[in-house]
């Protein structure tokens, strides 16, 4: 689902350069801009590419043995350039960071997934980012302004309106898991946020994701042993595409392009992707689009928007 203030750039790497990157050669900049653009395309098709694993594999083995994968690539990285293992203080929010984004987050939307459409999670958990500053907010006892407590208000009404619309009235289970997913990724994305202070934010993935290996390694073989499995290409390509494109990979070029473009200008280009999904769920999974899911997703977008020039 890196997140996103927008989630993900809550895990953001700090950049030390003497220049500022709006200083930057434009040839860097340019490319900054289209790795950023890579990664957000990368996190859109997440929800698309899990409902397609869903067709082969359970829930639970979908996440475990994602996780898995994801961690041998982190691995591989960070034995391949040799990077020091994180100082024992930073374990403790390592593993908050792991609880919320590699395994809280993604069993969440997938366990919602099996009974909600992708395009109805992707305007519900668009609401992430507010979910995430407003968390961020008090990890750090900040103090927003009116502006920016009115919009993420509004962006929460609106969202909290579709859902019980879509749902005839009242909640689902699926979005009861999807609400939660917000709650704790956004913990994971603040606590990403300040170990990123000290380390590149790949390594705060990649690291995390080691440190989920003695969970996951025992429970996608547990998983698999209780959860039938139907290969198909589909499903094999979902489960690579979220193990390897979304958790991983995507936040590799989604951090080199902040670092070339700074922090302010990537979260823009993170605003579409909650309507990047939508495209994708109509595209790759044939769903049909409700006038409200656009429009609240549109909402949620302006919203957001306003909270980046709240904080500013």
């Amino acid at each position: 689902m890196r997140v996103q203030s927008s989630a993900i750039d809550q895990i953001g790497i700090a950049v030390s350069t003497p220049r500022t990157p709006e200083q930057g050669p434009p040839a860097d900049r340019r490319s900054g801009t289209l790795q950023a653009a890579l990664g957000v395309t990368a996190f859109s098709l997440t929800f698309p590419a899990t409902a397609w694993g869903l067709e082969g594999f359970g829930p639970w083995s979908l996440v475990a043995v994602r996780s898995v994968l994801a961690a041998v690539i982190a691995g591989g990285c960070l034995l391949a350039l040799r990077v020091p293992v994180p100082a024992r203080r930073h374990w403790a929010g390592l593993a908050v960071v792991a609880a919320g984004v590699v395994l809280g987050f993604p069993l969440l939307t997938t366990l919602a997934l099996r009974t909600s459409t992708t395009a109805h999670a992707a305007v519900v958990v668009g609401l992430l980012p507010l979910t995430t500053a407003l968390l961020s907010a008090l990890r750090t006892g900040a103090r927003p302004s009116r502006m920016f407590w009115g919009a993420a208000l509004a962006g929460a009404a609106a969202v909290i309106a579709f859902t019980v619309q879509q749902s005839g009235g009242a909640l689902s289970s699926a979005d009861a898991y999807l609400f939660g997913a917000l709650l704790i990724c956004a913990a994971g994305y603040t606590e990403g946020g300040r170990l990123a202070r000290t380390m590149p934010g790949w390594q705060v993935i990649g690291w995390a994701l080691v440190l989920c290996l003695p969970l996951s390694v025992p429970g996608a073989l547990v998983a698999l042993s209780y959860e039938p499995v139907h290969l198909s290409a589909h499903s094999v390509a979902g489960l690579l595409w979220v193990a390897a494109g979304s958790q991983f990979l995507g936040l590799v070029v989604w951090y080199r392009g902040m670092a070339a473009i700074g922090i302010p200008k990537a979260s823009q280009l993170q605003l579409a992707q909650p309507l990047l999904t939508l495209v994708w769920s109509v595209l790759l999974l044939g769903e049909q689009l409700t006038p409200a899911a656009p429009l609240t997703a549109a909402a949620v977008l302006i919203c957001i928007a306003l909270t980046q020039r709240a904080r500013g």
